[in-house]
């Protein structure tokens, strides 16, 4: 038995303001030098009929704190969200190169 294990995706449960459940992988997080919090989430969907209808469009929110309680907000500043998704995919890009170079 090997001594390296393999843990599944993160999988967040979002609820609009609608009540409407909506379930992501988390594939990315971060923190900015200012202390803003941000999330790259997947869509994840429940059969292939909805793989194959959905975008796949990666969701970048941005985390904030009220009463204790996190929320994941749309980041409605095209700057703030252009910056904050390049880092993403910069990120995201390393990864692969990385996991590419271990094979």
């Amino acid at each position: 038995m090997s001594d390296e294990f393999e843990l599944g995706p993160d999988i967040v449960t979002v609820v609009d303001d609608d009540g409407k459940e909506h379930t992501f992988e988390e594939l990315d997080r971060i923190e900015t030098d200012d202390g803003s919090r941000y999330v790259a989430l997947l869509p994840v969907y429940d059969d292939d009929i909805e793989i194959l209808e959905g975008d796949g469009d990666v969701l970048i929110l941005k985390v904030i704190e009220e009463d204790g309680e996190n929320y994941l907000i749309q980041i409605d500043d095209d700057e703030e969200f252009d910056r904050i998704g390049n880092i993403f995919e910069d990120r995201l890009i390393e990864k692969y190169e990385e996991e590419e170079n271990e094979e």
